[in-house]
């Protein structure tokens, strides 16, 4: 199981890195960041692969965020860039498989808690 971190209330236009860390080793899954946002599904936004050399992105976030890995750490990263007032609401972590769209990527295991992030003015 994961556990996120590192979101907060941010402006329209500002930075901010999530950070989803794992109790056990990484290195052997390909990780995605998932967006759900207040009264909506739960949509997969950036997804990694296992050495970290593949990435696939939502056109949401496709320019603004970036999706990164330490496997060292067990930990992996999402930098928000530019964020929007539709950015706003839970950041989940799970294993899946990265190929396809991100409508396509079925998580794997159980969720964590989330980490809140609300963009406003």
């Amino acid at each position: 199981q994961f556990v996120e971190s590192g979101g907060g209330l941010v402006q329209p236009g500002d930075s901010l890195t999530l950070s989803c860390s794992a109790s056990a080793y990484i290195g052997s899954n390909e990780i995605a960041w998932f967006h759900q946002a207040p009264g909506m599904d739960r949509d997969g936004i950036a997804c990694i692969t296992r050495n970290g050399g593949g990435t696939n992105y939502a056109d949401s976030v496709k320019g603004r965020f970036t999706i990164s890995r330490d496997n060292a750490k067990n930990t992996v990263y999402l930098r928000m860039n530019m964020v929007k007032p539709e950015d706003t609401g839970l950041y989940y972590c799970a294993t899946t498989g990265c190929a396809g769209r991100p409508g396509s990527w079925f998580p794997f295991g159980s969720w964590g808690q989330g980490t809140q992030v609300t963009v406003s003015s």
